[in-house]
């Protein structure tokens, strides 16, 4: 075998050890288009108009039919706005893969600011079993940062459409991003789990995309909210906190002794198309950014290669070899990497410029002071 074979062998094997052969999540961008112009958004074609093609979404059903029976992907429309792109263009886009769901092999979701939302789309929702998830940052104040193209706050609307969701009985999960809330988690939780949620996502606001010059909240004041978060879940045990969640997830999981369950699990390749078929893995977050030392981060075209054909190739893209050795450093150097498993991708190449990194202010604010404040919370009640 030549040094040129057996480095490629080695790339393919390491590749395969890390990552999951089959994408259980696969995010589709129907439009680049927001209605929105929020103030931390990290996506950088927002204002425009370019909207996917139904070949680009016949073309990933078409790679989906090949995907092993037993298993399910989740597609998930993802922004811009996919609502932007209007119902109609939606329920096309969507027609590809009706045979796959109806056979359970594929679930559709959707990450929606809701502004949009009317009756016309909750029968859509309705119809094709759309799992939705809606952003709001908390109460009026703290969702000051979601404004329209004019400047105009979207709180009012956003409530409206989630009110709509719970008049038509579609059940709905909400993501907050934590900026400016990040002292006041109890207020927050309350008025999010008012709303009706199945679920509560806490994302601290992070470095990534465009939005990469705001002072972003420290390790301590995560520890507080954190703190706060889980005292505030003690009381309000029927609303699951989706961070929370994983944690006690892991703990459970390792109690029971299913580590190596647990430690089976490989990294999703997360495959993003873009409207135009082109897929970023990995990070939807890298999809439009280019980079000297990356380029434009592409795998590959589904107009042009299968999903199984771009993950077989993605070992030889310099981000993802150097993402893979980023997660072995990760796995010899840090004590959180049996429950986090690695730090995102995204996060690794928005905050250090590149891929083979560790740590990450991500990783601190959102994982090791989650941990840290679960350990003083269990100090203070043996103590």
């Amino acid at each position: 075998m030549t040094r040129t074979n057996a480095g490629e062998r080695e790339a393919a094997d390491r590749f395969e050890q890390w990552v999951a052969p089959r994408a259980s999540l696969l995010v589709l961008q129907p439009t680049t288009l927001c209605n929105l112009d929020c103030s931390y958004c990290y996506l950088p074609f927002r204002k425009k108009r370019q909207e996917m093609p139904v070949e680009v979404a016949e073309a990933v059903a078409a790679s989906l039919a090949d995907v092993p029976p037993n298993h399910t992907t989740e597609v998930c429309w993802h922004g811009g706005e996919p609502l932007a792109a209007g119902p109609e263009k939606l329920a096309a886009l969507m027609a590809p893969f009706e045979d796959l769901r109806r056979a359970g092999r594929v679930r559709h979701s959707l990450q929606t600011n809701a502004t949009l939302i009317n009756d016309t789309w909750c029968d859509l929702f309705i119809e094709h079993e759309v799992s939705v998830g809606v952003s709001i940052d908390g109460p009026a104040d703290l969702n000051a940062e979601r404004t329209d193209w004019s400047g105009r706050p979207a709180y009012d609307r956003i409530v409206t459409g989630i009110g709509t969701l719970a008049r038509r009985g579609i059940a709905f999960s909400l993501i907050a991003v934590v900026g400016a809330g990040i002292g006041r988690a109890t207020e927050l939780l309350d008025f999010l789990s008012g709303l009706g949620p199945t679920s509560i996502g806490l994302n601290i606001e992070e470095f990534e995309g465009v939005n990469a010059e705001r002072t972003q909240p420290t390790p301590q004041q995560a520890r507080t909210f954190w703190t706060d978060v889980f005292t505030w879940s003690a009381a309000h045990q029927g609303v699951e906190v989706r961070e929370l969640d994983r944690l006690g997830r892991y703990l459970r999981t390792i109690r029971a002794g299913g580590r190596q369950w647990w430690e089976s699990h490989r990294f999703d390749p997360l495959p993003t198309v873009a409207f135009d078929g082109d897929v970023v893995l990995l990070s939807p977050e890298l999809a439009g950014i280019r980079d000297d030392r990356y380029g434009d981060f592409l795998a590959g075209n589904v107009l042009e290669q299968s999903l199984n054909e771009i993950l077989d190739g993605a070992h030889r893209l310099r981000y993802v070899s150097e993402f893979l050795a980023g997660l072995a450093a990760c796995r010899a150097t840090c004590g959180f990497f049996d429950f986090c498993r690695g730090a995102q991708a995204g996060n690794r190449y928005f905050e250090n410029g590149r891929f083979d990194t560790t740590e990450t202010n991500f990783c601190r604010v959102s994982k090791q002071e989650l941990v840290h404040a679960l350990i003083d919370i269990t100090q203070k009640e043996t103590n």
